[in-house]
């Protein structure tokens, strides 16, 4: 293992070891504290913007070159993780076993985080700027949609040139130039109660219109144009002897152009009820539109793919399902996704990154700072 290589490790073990979950704001601020050190003692401006509803704070962070109102390079780094407190030392301690390096987040996005701040570290130290202004964002509600970062996202991407999301990389290594958009619903449906006994008929069971519903919104799939819709929870009734008058599901869905991600909005919104003395309560909204591959997008992959051959090695785009913060602003901003580090197991207790991709995705994300212009 080179030194640059063993440096770059030990930094992401500490960003690994302080746990980020994302409904754990206290948490992940010991982890932004750590975060915001780093940046400040490497000249970087930092602001600092408090967390909203229990959620951690999130960090604005700008080279200290370039006129604030010049376009620049935004990059996305979400630091929350899906994986409760306590994982780390019950279930998946930070170790690494050969090319494998385990932890909580180490994949999405921890390392490909890391990498970021390292490359801006060795710019700092080498070339002391760059093109164009670097400004960096660490959001800390990403695994849980954005809610509280969104507007911060939207609102620093009308001031870049380009976009690089240092989501993990996909399928041995390749870089994201597409994603589908997430749309997150609830619906409710409202019957009448009575007792199940003795006066059935004068019920309006309101977990029977909801599963006629989710049929009919299950039936909005079409694979072939990637389209899905998944109704995921379901709560209901109050005891096996009443007629239940409420009932409520979730519903998560994905499209991936935003003119079908509109049309699925639109047929959401206008449900009706089977059952005429039944109410249907449709709430929620296209929550990531679809990232879809633009011009722009496809110039920056192709100038991508020669700083990698530069390097020494092969780099391809891929679409994938998954949304992430890059969907905010990839139809307005040439953006580049899934820039972190290369490895598997993204949300489960074998999360890992190959060690071996730490120094070849660091060294793209550094020359793709240094050349953008």
């Amino acid at each position: 293992m080179s030194e640059r290589q063993s440096d770059i490790l030990d930094g992401i073990k500490q960003w690994v070891e302080l746990e980020s979950f994302s409904e754990a704001g206290g948490h992940v601020n010991r982890l932004m504290d750590v975060v915001e050190a780093g940046w400040r003692a490497h000249g970087a401006a930092v602001e600092r913007i408090s967390g909203q509803d229990g959620f951690g704070d999130h960090l604005s962070i700008s080279s200290p070159w370039g006129d604030p109102d010049e376009p620049g390079v935004l990059v996305l780094c979400h630091l929350d993780t899906v994986h409760p407190i306590g994982t780390l030392a019950e279930q998946l301690p930070f170790q690494v076993d050969g090319d494998n390096a385990y932890g909580p987040g180490i994949y999405d996005m921890k390392g490909g985080a890391y990498l970021a701040f390292h490359a801006y570290a060795e710019i700092v130290r080498e070339a002391g700027r760059t093109p164009l202004p670097l400004r960096f964002l660490y959001t800390a509600d990403e695994e849980v949609g954005s809610g509280t970062s969104r507007a911060l996202i939207e609102e620093k991407g009308k001031s870049a040139k380009y976009a690089l999301v240092t989501e993990p990389a996909r399928d041995g290594g390749k870089v994201v130039t597409g994603r589908k958009g997430v749309g997150r619903y609830r619906i409710r449906t409202v019957g009448q109660a009575a007792h199940a006994g003795s006066r059935h008929a004068d019920g309006r069971n309101a977990i029977l219109e909801m599963a006629r519903q989710i049929a009919h919104i299950q039936a909005m799939t079409n694979y072939e144009r990637g389209v899905t819709t998944n109704v995921g929870l379901i709560t209901g009734g109050t005891a096996e002897n009443v007629v239940p008058q409420f009932c409520e599901a979730t519903i998560d869905t994905r499209a991936e152009t935003i003119a079908d991600a509109r049309e699925l909005d639109a047929a959401l919104r206008v449900l009706t009820p089977f059952d005429p003395d039944c109410q249907v309560i449709v709430e929620g909204e296209i929550n990531r539109q679809p990232y879809e591959k633009s011009e722009g997008g496809s110039r920056l992959m192709t100038h991508a793919r020669q700083l990698a051959a530069e390097l020494g090695f092969t780099l391809e785009d891929t679409f994938t399902g998954g949304g992430s913060d890059g969907n905010f602003i990839a139809h307005e901003v040439p953006t580049l996704d899934g820039l972190g580090v290369d490895g598997d197991g993204a949300h489960t207790l074998h999360e890992h990154m190959y060690v071996s991709s730490i120094e070849p995705r660091m060294l793209l994300q550094k020359r793709l700072m240094m050349t953008l212009q």
